[in-house]
């Protein structure tokens, strides 16, 4: 695919992050995008910075969409081939995700099973929704994103990350699955899988947000175990107070976005070149590509990081 000029374009997850940026390079780009997104005023938001750089031509329009609801994700389907008055899209970009559901022992269920519907079945719905269509196109992408936590499960030293790592594993496989089975059976259609290290997105308030918590809900309760936890990791002093905590949380999750060594909008960059020249597994940023190399050099080390990371291979 050489061009996204005159393209129809799915985007999910546009409200914000990697989804909004390729929403908006897109657009740029001469593609038209129908985003979805669990924040309605987010994706609105979106759309309509999109539109403001947007050629003549190109329709850019928002959907309220759970992805992780499969009825909400046929209706997505249905309200944007209506509005773009097409009966094929050409490229579908299954971004959306959260974190949450760490600790299979010790988080909620409901937790666990909302952050893997969001990662894997939301992934899943909209192959199922949308591959007829990109067949139709006979020219179609579908783009899944994975994570870094796809090809390592753990966020580091005792920080686990069960439900994330087994969607991320999940998209991965399935993705790498599509490749036979498309060229065998839909050659139309070409897949490729996203593999982002630390990007700079909003995926720390939208995981509190999707779970119903975050600092700013945290009860005194709450705040104070967080505390003595800080305490005890030796990233707060002692004596420091619940609302200090409260404070570090809040500077974190800024820090996570503002911080990063790859931006949102330097991933979307990459994942739209890695779209045009016809890769199918695209890497983000010198973390991912370090964690690739550990992990195929020294399979058996995955899980004892102090062996894993002894020699890191060169990305």
């Amino acid at each position: 695919m050489d061009s996204f000029t005159g393209k129809l374009a799915v985007v999910t997850g546009g409200g914000s992050g990697m989804g909004r940026e390729l929403v908006r390079q897109l657009a740029a780009q001469g593609c038209s995008v129908a985003a979805c997104d669990w924040h309605p005023d987010a994706v609105a938001e979106t759309a309509a910075l999109a539109r403001a750089d947007a050629g003549s031509g190109v329709l850019v329009t928002s959907h309220a969409c759970d992805v992780s609801d499969e009825a909400q994700v046929l209706r997505f389907r249905d309200e944007l081939l209506g509005q773009h008055a097409r009966d094929h899209v050409d490229l579908v970009f299954a971004n959306a995700g959260i974190g949450g559901g760490n600790s299979f022992v010790n988080d909620t269920r409901e937790e666990w099973e909302r952050t893997f519907a969001v990662d894997f079945y939301g992934v899943y719905y909209c192959a199922r929704a949308f591959l007829p269509l990109l067949i139709a196109s006979g020219d179609g992408v579908l783009v899944n994103t994975s994570s870094v936590n796809g090809l390592w499960a753990a966020l580091g030293p005792g920080i686990p990350a069960t439900a994330y790592g087994a969607a991320k594993f999940a998209v991965k496989g399935f993705t790498e699955a599509l490749i036979e089975d498309l060229r065998s059976n839909a050659p139309q259609v070409r897949v490729a899988v996203v593999i982002p290290g630390h990007v700079g997105t909003d995926i720390i308030p939208n995981t509190l947000r999707a779970h119903g918590t975050g600092p700013e809900r945290m009860s005194e309760a709450e705040l104070e175990g967080t505390r003595d936890a800080l305490v005890g990791a030796g990233v707060l002093a002692e004596g420091a107070s619940a609302e200090d905590a409260r404070r570090l949380l809040l500077q974190g999750i800024k820090d996570f976005k503002d911080k990063a060594p790859v931006s949102a909008a330097q991933a979307a960059t990459i994942i739209l070149d890695g779209v045009r020249s016809g890769a199918w597994r695209i890497l983000i940023g010198d973390d991912a590509r370090m964690i690739d190399a550990a992990v195929r050099a020294k399979p058996e080390a995955s899980y004892d990081y102090t062996e894993l990371f002894s020699e890191v291979p060169a990305p």
